[in-house]
């Protein structure tokens, strides 16, 4: 362990200047200065999360034909992805489009954005997202903000003998500008300027006012000399601080009182400025209070008493809220809550709600559908660098998350399409007679697909499970968490019918048959991984179907002889991807045409472009070789020194092109060679 000097740590590492520049001060002249070299400091909450999650970037990218864009923000730029967001960019875009809305003021700035969707579905993620957004927004130069405090050295009554009263809502100090003279003032500002134009709207907190008002008093309405007294400062948003972000979660009902949510008086300080009704004696300190300029989270929203969701109401449409013994007090904040779809329900059968679901804006937020999203959820957690200790063989996460994503879709309305296959064709896979429209006539087919089925939390709780129990066992199989997946389905609180659970087992065989089709073909890989003989394979074929199609001769590489295409040699290998014999000669003709396309670009064909010749070549050439390393002699344990030699190197090839470990390679060679040796005796019966 070393050892540190924490004075020379901090000197060397923590900059003074860096806080300064933070926590900076100025008058209220200052601001205005500030405001006309940069108008966007007084931009309202939507414009500022809007702003805030462009200011990251986007990438675009087609899918169905339509494209989808990809906000880097939802990647979590500022904890290196932990609370990253996969799979759902059509959702997200809504979310986006919703504050770009209402940033430009179209409406939905009145509104409660309400994100709905079933357990573990990422609602929360989506929102602490958003709050670290915030806090780290404010912190730079293109989210900056300001508040303003009273000062006065002279420690009078008004201030309440304090030399200084900071705004407890961190008032926008704009704001502060007489409503009389703001639009010639804002005509003024705003001359020449072509970005977005400086607005004021709403007036200052109960507090301010009253401050306000006090010294105008005094002053007989001078309002420079009342100027003299407020002291502009950088506001930076913090959750923990309750500085401009607020959460609020519902607790036991006898017990909720809607003062958490607007303030309430405080009684040690009545004594000092003599009534209940002098809002320097109130707390500004409920959740919408103190996220005024920033966003409130209403976690379970839904779950809330009926008198909280009517201050909601207030809070959404008006833009302001009501405390207790004081006038209605403007908010500018963005209000987002959470909910799963069984309160969602209760909401919509509620005739007494109606106010509320008219103020509401839902953004679906469903489990995700496609595998390799699905996967990169598990790769966060479940990851060499954090889990060094035990090796996780391949295709342990991929099929974890394949069955996840089985339990979730609906079942196909077309008979000859299964529901591997339909997740195959949400990843990105190609089937005969499937296009991008018909995948998307699938999805659209599928209304609540998404909403259903096994949560990520789930998958995550049994990987951990595996990880525990097989821990000294050096490797994480498939199997291993196969296991632990199905017997936690028993005791699963979410599965409330035997109906369900029979589903789910079901899924389970799917992907357990999937996972004994993958990991032969990895062993198939590692066998017949020689890239020149399925060339040369290739090469071969090729002039064999040029021949066929063209109804030409093929000149014999040994005899010189011309001869007719082997028929023989074609189908030995298209009946390896199931082409049957009334479908060979449009096979054999796609590929010639593609080729011939392929010629017209002055392209080189490549088996690797045509992903089902590819695999038909590689089950060719392992066909031809899978006799001499004599697989099933494996399980007999009658393993003479040659074949040994051979498996050692198919060993050395999965665990150097596959990812295997020594554990998982011997496991899988023996695992595929069982299956051979149980097609083999089925054969000799």
């Amino acid at each position: 362990m070393g050892h540190i000097d924490i004075k020379d740590f901090i000197k060397n590492n923590f900059k003074v200047s860096d806080f300064a520049y933070l926590h900076w001060e100025g008058t209220f002249q200052d601001y205005l200065n500030t405001v006309g070299n940069n108008p966007k400091v007084t931009r309202n909450a939507f414009q500022r999360i809007y702003d805030m999650i462009t200011s990251y970037g986007s990438r675009t990218y087609n899918e169905y034909k339509k494209e989808v864009v990809r906000y880097n923000f939802f990647d979590d730029p500022f904890d290196n992805g932990a609370d990253a967001v996969f799979g759902i960019d059509v959702h997200l875009m809504k979310l986006v489009n919703f504050f770009k809305a209402a940033a430009s003021g179209y409406g939905t700035e009145k509104r409660v954005l309400l994100l709905h969707g079933p357990v573990g579905s990422a609602k929360s993620s989506i929102a602490r997202l958003l709050k670290k957004g915030l806090e780290h927004y404010s912190r730079t130069d293109a989210g900056a903000l300001y508040t303003y405090e009273w000062f006065d050295n002279e420690k009078t009554e008004i201030l309440g003998g304090e030399s200084t009263f900071p705004c407890p809502m961190h008032e926008e100090p704009i704001r502060l500008i007489p409503t009389t003279l703001r639009p010639q003032f804002l005509t003024e500002l705003n001359r020449g300027s072509k970005e977005r134009k400086v607005s004021i709207k709403g007036d200052i907190c109960p507090a301010c006012r009253y401050i306000y008002n006090q010294y105008m008093k005094k002053y007989d309405g001078n309002w420079t000399k009342l100027a003299d007294h407020i002291r502009v400062k950088r506001l930076v948003l913090s959750e923990k601080d309750r500085i401009g972000i607020g959460t609020f979660q519902p607790k036991d009902e006898k017990n909720q009182d809607s003062t958490e949510l607007t303030g309430d008086i405080n009684y040690r300080k009545i004594a000092l400025y003599g009534s209940d009704s002098d809002p320097r004696a109130f707390n500004f300190d409920g959740e919408f209070n103190i996220a005024n300029r920033g966003l409130v989270e209403f976690i379970e929203m839904l779950k809330l008493d009926v008198a909280f969701l009517y201050d909601l109401l207030g809070a959404s449409q008006e833009q302001c809220i009501k405390p207790k013994k004081f006038s209605q007090t403007d908010i500018d904040e963005v209000i987002i809550g959470h909910t799963n779809e069984p309160e969602f329900r209760k909401l919509q059968s509620n005739e007494f709600m109606e106010a509320l679901r008219d103020r509401t804006v839902k953004i679906d937020i469903p489990y995700i559908t496609r595998l390799d999203n699905e996967i990169k959820i598990y790769h966060k957690d479940f990851n060499p660098d954090k889990i060094p200790h035990i090796h996780i063989a391949p295709h342990t996460i991929e099929m974890a998350a394949l069955w996840a994503i089985l339990t979730r879709l609906e079942e196909p309305k077309k008979s000859d399409l299964t529901k591997l296959q339909k997740l195959k064709l949400y990843n990105g896979k190609t089937l005969p007679g499937y296009n991008e429209d018909n995948v998307k006539e699938l999805r659209k087919e599928a209304m609540r697909e998404g909403l259903e089925g096994i949560s990520p939390r789930y998958i995550q709780d049994k990987l951990s499970n595996s990880l525990v129990k097989n821990g000294h066992t050096g490797c994480l199989n498939p199997f291993m968490v196969f296991n632990e997946l199905e017997s936690g389905l028993k005791h699963h609180a979410l599965i409330n019918s035997q109906e369900m659970q029979e589903h789910y087992r079901e899924m389970l065989s799917v992907a357990r048959q999937e996972y004994e089709d993958t990991v032969k073909n990895d062993v198939q890989k590692a066998i017949s991984v020689d890239e020149t003989a399925i060339q040369t394979l290739c090469a071969n074929y090729i002039d064999n179907v040029k021949a066929y199609t063209q109804k030409e001769k093929i000149r014999n590489r040994f005899s010189n002889k011309l001869e007719d295409a082997d028929e023989r040699f074609m189908r030995s290998i298209e009946e390896k991807i199931d082409i049957p014999e009334s479908r060979k000669d449009d096979f054999r003709r796609e590929i010639m045409n593609y080729i011939g396309a392929l010629a017209i670009e002055g392209k080189t064909f490549d088996f690797k472009m045509n992903e089902r010749l590819h695999r038909a070549l590689e089950l060719k050439l392992f066909e031809d070789q899978k006799d001499s390393i004599k697989l099933t002699n494996i399980i007999a344990k009658v393993v003479d020194k040659d074949t040994q030699e051979k498996i050692e190197v198919v060993k050395s090839r999965l665990i150097k092109n596959h990812g295997y470990c020594e554990i998982c390679a011997t496991d899988a060679l023996n695992f595929v060679a069982s299956i051979f040796a149980k097609g083999d005796s089925a054969k000799s019966q």
